[in-house]
């Protein structure tokens, strides 16, 4: 979350990411950003035991950033052009008809599942229902630092108004589908280490859709304690899935998964059966209960909020194609063989 001394902690992070850098040059101010990493706000989540907060020689140790890929340096300044590509590759909008505005944001790159739900999303839009869908994924993962922009505040903010200049406010859809860890006090994990990302709270990003000309809008809250973020984004013409109550976790994250419950039962599973997304809750939910008895675990209890004329225009913007064939889920990194429920 970005705090009043944002001038003064953007200096700082500055200065830290030179001490991680071989050379010192400078890194390109952004304007508004804190230098809050996800181990300082976040320092226990609900993955497990709780996580001491990073210490001076955490932050500086860039051993696991990936060799063959860019420096952090490169990576932070390479933002802006990234995101401006992605937009470029938008597909053309389809006149006369709704559109749907697919963004993806897989927050924690630690973790390859986040991933896998984030690229399989743009794939099963765009490859299932049409012409009317148009997609861009943010990412964080060491394998697609050269390829994909950052899931990070900066960039979501950037690709939600570029979004905004393509489509058509009063008709098309946005949809913005979030993956990550997410803590009891509802906030999503952001994480590149060793690069200084915001957080982005339930108000936070309530905060960043308001300032923004969406009528119609889908959020998929992909988390742990996911409710949370439901009551700061209920609003007309908006629908809101969460994958769990605002006091639960959700589960399926971890090395030994390929995508999260919430993900597998809502993306894989439902949606390659129906192309309504209250329908395909509505299947996922009893999916993922049954999921869970099976594994002896805590209900999620995902939930959803539907907001007033949303219903409508969705069915409007489903008038526009026919579905074509089921999409296959091949993830981008397979898990290993053996899978287990980890809360996310």
């Amino acid at each position: 979350m970005r705090s009043a001394l944002t001038v003064l902690l953007a200096f700082a992070a500055g200065v830290l990411l030179m001490l991680w850098l071989p050379s010192h040059t400078t890194l390109p101010a952004v304007a508004g950003h804190s230098a809050t990493t996800a181990t300082e706000t976040i320092a226990a989540d609900d993955n497990g035991p709780a996580t001491p907060a990073s210490t001076d020689a955490d932050a500086n140790n860039t051993d696991d950033w990936p060799s063959s890929s860019p420096s952090p340096e490169q990576v932070f300044s390479a933002q802006p052009r990234m995101v401006r590509e992605a937009l470029a590759r938008l597909t053309p909008r389809v006149a006369g008809k709704p559109n749907l505005y697919v963004v993806t944001f897989a927050g924690d790159g630690g973790e390859d599942v986040f991933r896998n739900e984030a690229e399989y999303a743009a794939q099963l839009f765009a490859g299932r229902f049409g012409a009317t869908a148009h997609t861009l994924v943010l990412e964080n993962n060491p394998d697609t630092l050269a390829t994909h922009p950052l899931a990070s505040w900066s960039n979501l903010e950037d690709a939600l108004d570029g979004v905004a200049k393509v489509m058509q406010p009063d008709q098309d859809i946005l949809l913005l589908y979030v993956t990550s860890h997410g803590d009891q006090d509802h906030n999503l994990l952001v994480d590149m280490d060793p690069l200084p990302l915001d957080q982005i709270g339930a108000p936070d990003l309530a905060g960043i859709l308001a300032k923004r000309p969406f009528k119609w809008k889908v959020l998929v809250i992909n988390s742990c304690y996911s409710g949370g973020f439901v009551p700061p984004l209920h609003g007309p013409g908006t629908l809101v899935l969460a994958a769990a109550r605002s006091d639960r976790s959700s589960f399926g994250c971890g090395s030994d998964s390929d995508a999260t419950y919430f993900g597998k039962a809502w993306l894989v599973d439902a949606l390659n059966r129906t192309p309504d997304f209250i329908e395909a809750f509505k299947q996922a939910s009893g999916e993922i209960s049954q999921w869970e008895k099976q594994d002896k675990l805590t209900a999620s209890e995902p939930q959803i909020d539907i907001g007033s004329g949303i219903t409508d225009q969705l069915a409007l913007w489903r008038k526009g194609f026919t579905p074509g064939p089921a999409v296959t889920f091949k993830p981008a990194v397979p898990a290993p063989a053996s899978t287990t429920a980890i809360a996310q």
